[in-house]
């Protein structure tokens, strides 16, 4: 088989030569084909640049929404209706995120600064009290050594009347006795006269104010009693001072008693106590029902010589 001739196509009419260019009809329509391919593809590149651009910008402004979205329900929700047509900014923050109002101080920080100065020297000076009596009260306990040698007397001071130690409770014998304490006075009344009372019995009146309460204080448990045991501590049975500070358990009784007179009411409107006699009446406790020891079951009084009351803690004024 021959070769189609040139310039004619396979199975078309015979090309033809353009009269201004000179070229054939085939050029023209490869050069149209190429030309529209071209075009074809540019606009094809610029619509696919420009629908990525549109997809990037969709996406960039989904992932923010889903950030902003997430970010409120993480900090919590805002109020319901809140929006565009609700009239609430969406830039406005919701209460609930706001910054918490502080506290209102309490106790010592609430004062100013100069109360604060205050009672931190209050609380300092209770603390140094505190140590000093307790290391006081320590030194009266503990055995001789070179600093009770030394300051004794100071310790003693501090110690007597009020804080003093014993340990008859853990002794190898303890009491066994009840002792109770009677007093009665000599009154001057109004219009000079004077007049003596019976016996008041202040341990059974510290008996009552006891029983029945759950949280009695020292003072009636302890004072009338530690009194009679510091003064028969520092006198003998014939009531003979037997040691340096008989004279200060005297004082210590004797103003107790008083002050407990003037509260009863014993000397009456105007009256004066001028005088005071204590007597102590003491009974054995009886012994077990499984014991064969014999305790005598009657009482022994102890009576003391009258004292004179001074002016000064007489009238209710003895502290």
């Amino acid at each position: 088989m021959r070769e189609p001739a040139a310039g004619r196509l396979a199975d078309g009419p015979p090309a033809t030569a353009h009269p201004a260019t000179g070229r054939t009809g085939t050029a023209e329509a490869r050069s149209d084909l190429s030309g529209g391919t071209a075009e074809s593809r540019a606009a094809f590149s610029g619509g696919t640049g420009e629908a990525r651009a549109a997809f990037s910008r969709e996406s960039a402004e989904a992932q923010a929404g889903f950030s902003a979205e997430t970010s409120s329900a993480r900090a919590g929700s805002f109020p319901q209706g809140a929006g565009v047509d609700s009239g609430v900014s969406p830039d406005a923050a919701p209460r609930h995120l706001a910054a918490p109002a502080p506290h209102p101080r309490t106790g010592v920080a609430a004062l100013s600064p100069r109360y604060q100065v205050g009672a931190a020297l209050a609380l300092a000076v209770v603390a140094v009290v505190v140590c000093v009596h307790v290391g006081m009260v320590f030194l009266h306990v503990a055995p001789s050594n070179t600093i009770t040698k030394t300051h004794g007397k100071a310790i003693d001071e501090w110690v007597y009347p009020e804080f003093e130690q014993n340990w008859k409770l853990f002794a190898p014998n303890p009491l066994q006795q009840n002792i109770a304490v009677h007093v009665r006075a000599d009154i001057r009344t109004a219009d000079g006269s004077s007049r003596t009372t019976g016996w008041y019995d202040l341990s059974a009146q510290d008996g009552r104010s006891i029983d029945g309460n759950l949280v009695p204080s020292h003072t009636q448990q302890n004072e009338l009693r530690r009194a009679w045991d510091f003064y028969s501590g520092s006198h003998d049975a014939d009531n003979r001072s037997v040691g340096p500070r008989s004279a200060l358990s005297e004082e210590y009784l004797r103003r107790i008693v008083v002050l407990r007179l003037e509260r009863g009411g014993a000397a009456g409107k105007d009256g004066r106590v001028e005088r005071v006699q204590i007597r102590t009446r003491t009974t054995n406790v009886p012994a077990p029902p499984w014991s064969f020891d014999k305790v005598s079951s009657e009482p022994t009084y102890r009576v003391l010589p009258w004292w004179s009351v001074p002016a000064a803690d007489a009238g209710g004024d003895a502290r």
